[in-house]
């Protein structure tokens, strides 16, 4: 299950993170988000203890989503050591996610 990150544990979950950390910006009411949630899901499910995979919902945590400047969603982020190392904006396959964890798993 991807894991909730809040504006609380953001700092200590994502960029402390030893590990490759994938994070979801989402909302309820945003179609393209539920789209590509149960994506998410899956790839939590699969790099599970490989890579922190999470979703942020805007809507409940404006200071995650300020600090990163979302304005879009979905937005993904990928993380490596606290730094932004690839960034997509709008609904993709999960084919796309797998390619931009893979590459960044293997840069590690």
């Amino acid at each position: 299950m991807a894991f909730e990150f809040t504006n609380d544990n953001f700092q200590a979950t994502a960029m402390d993170s030893d590990k490759l950390v994938l994070v979801d910006f989402w909302a309820e009411w945003c179609g393209p988000c539920r789209q590509i949630s149960p994506i998410i899901e899956e790839l939590a499910n699969e790099y599970e203890g490989d890579v922190v995979i999470g979703k942020v919902n805007i809507d409940n945590n404006a200071e995650v989503s300020a600090q990163f400047r979302v304005r879009s969603i979905p937005t993904v982020l990928l993380l490596k050591n606290g730094e932004i190392v690839e960034k997509i904006v709008g609904a993709r396959s999960k084919a796309d996610y797998v390619a931009a964890i893979e590459k960044h798993q293997v840069a590690s």
